[in-house]
This record gives structure tokens, C-alpha cells and sequence, in this order.
């Protein structure tokens, strides 16, 4: 299949970054951190609801308001806010599953990448 360099009007491809990837990397590993802890840690009734539920409510908080193209535009100070949000509830689920060290690395991973992209993004 031949590969067409040439550009075609109105169309605009992203640019995607190194830090565009770390960042889906981080909020996949959230999602996957807070499906293992819904599992986990909890009882058999509990567990089926928190193991598909914290995955699925962090998605929508990221589809409404964290997307490159969110259905609800904030400030971005407010969208700061809504990503440490996420991010510390994953860090609090690894420290409830007694693994601190992994949560502490998660917690530091993912605020270096969104303290870069929100300087990214501001300036």
C-alpha cells in the first residue's frame, strides 16, 4: 500500500510527544491499578462492582473533562485538580493493597507528567 506524504487540505494531523505517550501509559496503568484493586481487596459481591466500576467511572471523568477534546472544557487549573484527583485515588488504592513503594513510584510518575503537560499546555 503506497504511503501519500503529500498534505491534503483542511487536514491536520496531531503531533503526538513523547509525553502524550507517557501520559496514556500512566492513565492505563490508573485504570488497570484501580481494576486490580477493585479485585483484590475486596469481598466477592464487592469486588465485581469496584473492579469494573473504578475503571469505568475514572474513563468517564477523563472522556468529560481530560480528553483532547473534552465534552465539558475547565479551566486548566481545575483540570489539574481532576487529574491529581485520579491519580491519588490510584496512589491511595496501591497503599490500601499494602504496596506503598509502587504507589509512591505511581504517585511521582504520573505528577511529573502532568505538571510537564500542564507547563506544556499554559505556556
Amino acid at each position: 500500500m503506497p504511503q501519500d506524504s503529500a498534505p491534503v487540505p483542511g487536514v491536520e494531523r496531531p503531533v503526538v510527544t513523547a509525553l502524550d505517550i507517557v501520559r496514556v501509559i500512566v492513565l492505563v496503568l490508573a485504570m488497570a491499578s484501580l481494576a486490580l484493586w477493585g479485585f483484590a481487596a475486596w469481598a466477592l459481591p464487592w469486588n465485581i462492582l469496584l473492579g469494573l466500576g473504578a475503571p469505568l467511572i475514572v474513563l468517564l471523568v477523563w472522556a468529560l473533562f481530560l480528553s483532547p477534546r473534552p465534552v465539558l472544557r475547565l479551566h486548566p487549573f481545575l483540570r489539574a485538580a481532576v487529574e491529581l484527583l485520579i491519580y491519588a485515588g490510584v496512589t491511595v488504592a496501591w497503599w490500601s493493597m499494602g504496596q506503598g513503594l509502587i504507589g509512591s513510584a505511581f504517585a511521582i510518575v504520573a505528577i511529573g507528567a502532568g505538571l510537564a503537560a500542564g507547563r506544556r499546555t499554559v505556556s
